[in-house]
């Protein structure tokens, strides 16, 4: 029941925001931030940024892929005229290497994932800045971020795009 409550909260506070001064006009706009976000040109210079900041470490994860793969390869080609002991050593080789890949691979992926993290975190505060600058500057009494329906008149996302890119 609380969970129902709280969900109709919002609601209710923009109706009662609405029946509050009847007599003047309302200004609302509806912003759609996740776009914001991803359209944003700090968004895309975090994602050049990131690219480059960890294209070493996967050039390095893809180097070690493919020796792996070439050791395969070698395994599976000369394994019947390798002897039992060089036989042994190879495969102890290729389950190592494999480890030491899935290793990098998942540290890689978990730093990523962290420094875009910590990333988007800085554009979404820039962006919830953007956003309220521009409804002081355009005189807006209520912005919302998230609607179920709303009229195209009233979608400010674009024009906070072209505030965020200058």
């Amino acid at each position: 029941m609380f969970k129902a409550l709280r969900a109709l909260t919002p609601f209710a506070l923009l109706a009662g925001l609405l029946m509050a001064a009847p007599a003047q006009a309302q200004k609302i706009g509806v912003v759609d931030f996740a776009r914001l976000v991803q359209e944003s040109p700090q968004f895309k210079s975090m994602m050049e940024m990131l690219e480059s900041e960890f294209a070493p470490r996967q050039r390095e994860i893809l180097n070690l892929q493919q020796q792996l793969q070439e050791k395969q390869q070698r395994y599976e080609r000369d394994r019947t005229v390798l002897s039992e002991q060089e036989r042994t050593a190879l495969e102890r080789e290729l389950r190592d290497g494999s480890r030491e890949l899935q290793r990098q691979a998942a540290e890689f992926e978990e730093d990523l994932q962290i420094r875009q993290n910590e990333e988007v975190g800085k554009i979404q505060r820039t962006v919830l800045q953007a956003v309220q600058a521009y409804a002081r500057d355009e005189r807006y009494d209520l912005i919302l971020g998230e609607a179920l329906y709303f009229d195209s008149d009233i979608d400010i996302t674009s024009a906070v795009l072209r505030q965020l890119s200058r």
